[in-house]
């Protein structure tokens, strides 16, 4: 069996697909898990020798990503989404806890660090985040449609190192992602018996630039932080908002 597979799931990333793949060359398998890209994505990354799994998403980032598990021959599992980059460091790191074969130790979180419109990120929400996405295969199952999670059983620690992200290069894409996200939010929440009210409606955005901008020092971004922090507070506004609308058709038929 190998040791470790990194994993990739994509949709239209013709010009991620390459860099991400090239940032996983030390794995001894590469996957993707490519949602019926029109771009051309699966068959660049075809050409780079990874192993490419047509699957559509059908609006479950989780089951994907169990169908990734399943597909892996490897130990252990790396995750990372092909706007992400694991730099020299990090792979360093990753290799070495992989190969000391701690039995105690089932899976890690890793540090992410965002830089959006030629700006690392700092603060905020987004400028100090962890993410479990290294771990034995064995260890668990993702959970949760949207903003997904590895329940992985078992002792886990976190690697030093950063994982690069660079999402978001345009402002339209942004919107369209908010627009996306807040959609599949907002039925994860139906799904977890949240409900929406008017109330909840007004005040979760406006709490969530406030605890983003000010309590999270988002101001010290600059321009990209005021931005991130009002894009957090749309995507809550119209999750809260689409789950209300989700209740009043519900409530009609």
């Amino acid at each position: 069996m190998k040791l470790l597979s990194g994993i990739i799931l994509t949709k239209n990333e013709a010009n991620n697909i390459e860099d991400s793949i090239e940032s996983l060359s030390f794995c001894d398998e590469i996957i993707v898990i490519d949602d019926n890209s029109s771009d051309g994505t699966g068959e660049l990354a075809r050409r780079m020798n990874a192993n490419v799994y047509t699957r559509e998403l059908n609006e479950d980032y989780s089951a994907q990503r169990n169908f990734a598990l399943e597909k892996a021959n490897s130990s252990w599992c790396l995750f990372i989404d092909a706007d992400e980059r694991v730099n020299s460091e990090l792979k360093n790191e990753i290799l070495d806890v992989t190969r000391q074969n701690n039995t105690n130790i089932m899976g890690y979180f890793i540090r992410r660090k965002d830089f959006i419109w030629g700006k690392r990120i700092d603060y905020g929400e987004t400028g100090n985040i962890t993410l479990l996405r290294l771990a034995r295969k064995e260890a668990g199952k993702w959970k949760r449609i949207v903003h997904e999670y590895w329940n992985v059983l078992g002792k886990t620690e976190t690697l030093k190192s950063y994982l690069y992200h660079y999402p978001h290069p345009t402002l339209r894409g942004y919107l369209q992602e908010v627009n996306k996200y807040s959609t599949l939010h907002a039925k994860a929440n139906k799904f977890e018996h949240k409900k929406s009210t008017i109330i909840k409606i007004i005040f979760m955005p406006k709490g969530k630039f406030i605890y983003n901008y000010i309590i999270k020092f988002g101001f010290l971004d600059g321009v990209q932080g005021l931005i991130i922090s009002f894009m957090m507070s749309f995507h809550s506004f119209i999750s809260w908002s689409k789950l209300w609308l989700i209740q009043k058709k519900l409530h009609q038929n």
